[in-house]
């Protein structure tokens, strides 16, 4: 075993979710020694081609990978092991925070085709399919957004790629509705957290209607020009947004997921073309620290 692949352990929880062979032939083979390629090459952040050989053949570890991305593979292994820590009791639910980091995009993230990109041997467009694939401008360059929930435990609940330019207020409905833990008894999913936390880039009052409408207690503090506005307004500015200091520290969790999450060369800088391949790389790693 080299270093970063998957230990026996990892391998014992992720192995039950992955694609099995149907029928005759044998489709899907190796899928340990592929995975520790996508694995390596999300570590070091080298081009497809350069893969050890003691991987196999390149391409067959960049088509799976592709294609898992495209078709909601590894979202569907994501929740798994998510229902199965749920299941477990190694969900933190009481608090979960949100936030965004920025990531370069490399040049070779650049260029990819205008036309709609569509799943390997399908008509279909992949999940994460976006028309602007994720990639923006800033004074910097070409930049990539990673929006986060995590939970308690520092590991995440849900992820959604934007451009680099894109504000945090507008994505924290999306990234909510994105939180879904099946339960293995049956039943609703689980998509409510017991309390929310973000920096002041997310207070609105579009999301703080939105928290109270699904019951969500929350710890935003209120940024200084909407706190003069509304006492600006007087009685019809409303009350002032509650704000617990305590509960407002645990936003380090958050902080410490997207560190271990940028550790990745592969997340920190984006090398992929397509918004949905890059979300599956994001996503893969979502998984690896589920499972440790």
């Amino acid at each position: 075993m080299g270093r970063g692949d998957l230990s026996d352990t990892e391998w014992a929880r992720l192995r039950p979710h992955l694609p099995r062979n149907v029928g005759r032939g044998g489709r899907w083979k190796n899928h340990r020694t592929v995975i520790n390629g996508i694995l390596f090459r999300q570590r070091t952040g080298i081009p497809w081609r350069d893969l050890p050989t003691r991987f196999g053949e390149w391409k067959t570890v960049h088509d799976r990978h592709r294609r898992w991305s495209a078709d909601g593979t590894w979202e569907k292994v994501l929740r798994a092991v998510q229902s199965n820590a749920d299941a477990d009791g190694r969900i933190d639910w009481s608090v979960v925070s949100m936030d965004s980091t920025v990531c370069r995009a490399h040049q070779h993230a650049a260029g990819a085709l205008h036309r709609p990109a569509l799943k390997p041997g399908r008509r279909a467009r992949p999940a994460e399919h976006r028309p602007h694939e994720g990639i923006g401008r800033s004074r910097g360059g070409l930049t990539t957004k990673i929006h986060l929930a995590s939970e308690g435990g520092c590991r995440p609940l849900a992820i959604l790629v934007t451009p680099g330019q894109w504000g945090d207020a507008p994505q924290l409905i999306p990234v909510l509705d994105r939180i879904r833990v099946p339960r293995p008894a049956g039943g609703h999913p689980r998509t409510r957290p017991d309390h929310m936390c973000g920096d002041k880039a997310y207070s609105s009052r579009r999301n703080r209607h939105y928290l109270r409408r699904r019951q969500i207690r929350h710890t935003i503090p209120e940024r200084r020009d909407q706190r003069a506005n509304r006492r600006r307004r007087g009685s019809r500015g409303g009350r002032p947004a509650g704000f617990d200091r305590a509960l407002y520290a645990r936003r380090n969790e958050v902080e410490r997921t997207l560190n271990a999450l940028k550790g990745l060369r592969a997340v920190a800088t984006r090398y992929d073309k397509r918004a949905y391949v890059f979300h599956g790389t994001i996503t893969l790693a979502a998984i690896r620290l589920w499972v440790r």
